[in-house]
């Protein structure tokens, strides 16, 4: 790695020299436009506006806006006039505790390694912030421009430098959710806190991979050897829209945890009792319904039964007269 900037890191009357890395990289695939039918490049000109004339880098100036909104131009040497403090140090104005400083105001991360015959100052300064459990607020000048930052200190006892974004540039979220009194069940914060703790574990960001440049880089590779990197399958597959079918958000968050519990081959007891009860409730009446179609099939058997045997009587009585009568005439 090649240093960006040195200093020193200061704090009371201790200073520290430090060099300063760059600690992030991009990892995406260089790019550059060209003209889709023969590939020619692309390339851009400075020129002025209404005319095809080009301007020299030399000549360009910044224009800014008043509040006003007058249009003030200022120069490369207008710029390099301003009272920016341009010592090369560090400056450490305070300490506090890690929780305090919230994460959405780190900006880029710096490495700092020491400078110096010796590096005891260094390690001292790193082990005593590890030893507190506090950052280091820093304020330093970069590029001509005045920064915050936050020290810390990660594994293996490097300091890092974060630069800090200052308060008006961090958004203030203004959601019309945010006033609305949203009715939270317990039942429904139980659950939701089963399928966090079923999907608990710790951090490994080896385990994570960029799959767009991966995919990318296969697309490339393919197109360079003439073939095609995804061909389509013949088989269509029929995308199961999950939040569809279960609009429940209970129900949703049953189904998660279930579906976590099956991969782990075990569930959690407060997964498992809730819908437990409410299968319960559910069989309750169902035995009740099945007891009154029952009764009813019942009755009407009953009912069928009693006109089957009216019938049967009022027939037998009907037939018996007509018996005699014939014996009679028969007598005769």
């Amino acid at each position: 790695m090649r240093s960006i900037w040195k200093g020193d890191l200061s704090f009371g009357l201790v200073n520290v020299p430090v060099k300063v890395y760059s600690a992030t990289e991009s990892h995406d695939r260089k790019s550059y436009q060209v003209d889709s039918s023969d590939g020619a490049r692309i390339r851009y000109r400075r020129v002025r506006e209404g005319t095809d004339t080009e301007v020299d880098y030399s000549d360009i100036a910044n224009a800014y806006e008043t509040d006003s909104g007058e249009s003030v131009i200022l120069t490369k040497d207008d710029l390099a006039s301003l009272p920016v403090q341009k010592s090369p140090e560090i400056s450490i104005v305070e300490f506090v505790p890690v929780d305090q400083v919230d994460p959405i105001y780190f900006d880029k991360p710096y490495y700092l390694e020491p400078s110096s015959k010796s590096p005891k100052a260094y390690v001292l300064l790193a082990k005593a912030l590890q030893e507190t459990d506090r950052l280091a607020i820093a304020s330093f000048t970069l590029r001509n421009r005045t920064r915050m930052a936050a020290l810390r200190v990660i594994e293996p006892g490097v300091m890092t430098l974060q630069t800090l974004l200052w308060p008006d540039e961090v958004r203030k979220p203004d959601f019309d959710f945010l006033g609305d009194d949203v009715q939270i069940r317990d039942q429904e914060l139980k659950m939701a806190s089963s399928l966090i703790d079923s999907m608990a574990t710790d951090y490994d960001p080896d385990e994570f991979s960029d799959t767009y440049q991966d995919e990318l880089s296969k697309l490339i590779e393919a197109k360079a050897e003439g073939g095609e990197a995804f061909p389509e399958s013949d088989e269509k597959e029929e995308a199961a829209d999950e939040d569809s079918d279960v609009a429940d958000l209970l129900a949703a968050l049953r189904a998660s945890v279930k579906d976590k519990g099956d991969a782990s081959g075990s569930s959690s007891d407060a997964a498992d009792k809730p819908p437990a009860k409410k299968a319960a409730a559910k069989k309750a009446p169902a035995k009740k319904a099945a007891a009154k179609k029952t009764a009813a099939k019942s009755a009407a058997a009953k009912k069928a039964t009693a006109g089957k045997t009216t019938a049967d009587k009022t027939t037998a009585e009907k037939s018996t007269p007509a018996k005699k009568t014939t014996r009679k005439r028969a007598a005769s």
